[in-house]
């Protein structure tokens, strides 16, 4: 199976998307990975360097996997890009996907929710799409929970590559997110889950043949 994940910023992909990512590889998927915008906005020294820095913090930090592909877009100004449609456009028809994944239409960053938007009218009727959680769980409702205990400190390295962005305290709000709603769905303590929510677009009501057993299409996984 191909699954596409496409992050908006260098550190979405590992923030939000990476356990769930690195259980798919080891079960033999082919992994693809998109960066949407430079990263040149997010620090104190914005600029061309910053995104340099960042997207050679990327790629460290995602090695297990393929080189992510960088589209390129001014961080901050996605849904003012009118060139970026055709760049995504291409990327998902070229990968030709049996699943993607990205931010949700819900998210506090207005490039989170620009990227999903665009993604979602090109997914349309034609590729299945999962949308990864929002910061600390606002305005996010899952239907998806994906037990990545064992990818958990693999996570944790994979965020403290990002040395522009402040490592330590995202991997506090990752910890957080995760040991959280592993509780919700009542694993044990110590324990991290990530959470999805399914694009409910025709014909794509139910993909359960497509996710991992260890991924639960149910709002409580009761062990």
């Amino acid at each position: 199976m191909k699954i596409l994940a496409v992050g908006a910023h260098p550190d979405d992909i590992e923030i939000f998307m990476y356990g769930f990512l690195s259980i798919c590889r080891d079960r033999g998927d082919e992994i693809f990975l998109s960066i949407a915008t430079d990263g040149s906005a997010g620090g104190k020294q914005k600029g061309s360097e910053l995104s340099k820095k960042r997207k050679n913090e990327t790629i460290k930090a995602l090695s297990e996997f393929s080189k992510p592909k960088f589209l390129n877009s001014k961080d901050g100004k996605l849904s003012y890009d009118t060139c970026f449609i055709n760049k995504i456009e291409e990327l998902i028809y070229s990968v030709n996907p049996d699943l993607i994944i990205t931010h949700s239409v819900n998210d506090y960053h207005p490039d989170h929710r620009s990227l999903s938007q665009y993604i979602q009218n090109i997914a349309s009727f034609e590729y299945p799409l999962i949308f990864a959680e929002t910061m600390m769980g606002v305005n996010f409702e899952p239907d998806i929970y994906v037990d990545i205990t064992q990818y958990a400190k693999k996570k944790e390295k994979a965020i403290r590559c990002h040395k522009t962005q402040n490592p330590e305290r995202l991997i506090e709000i990752f910890k957080s997110m995760n040991q959280f709603r592993a509780m919700q769905c009542n694993l044990k303590n110590g324990s991290y889950a990530e959470t999805y929510k399914l694009n409910k677009n025709y014909p794509f009501i139910d993909i359960s043949l497509l996710i991992p057993k260890n991924i639960s299409p149910l709002p409580f996984k009761l062990t």
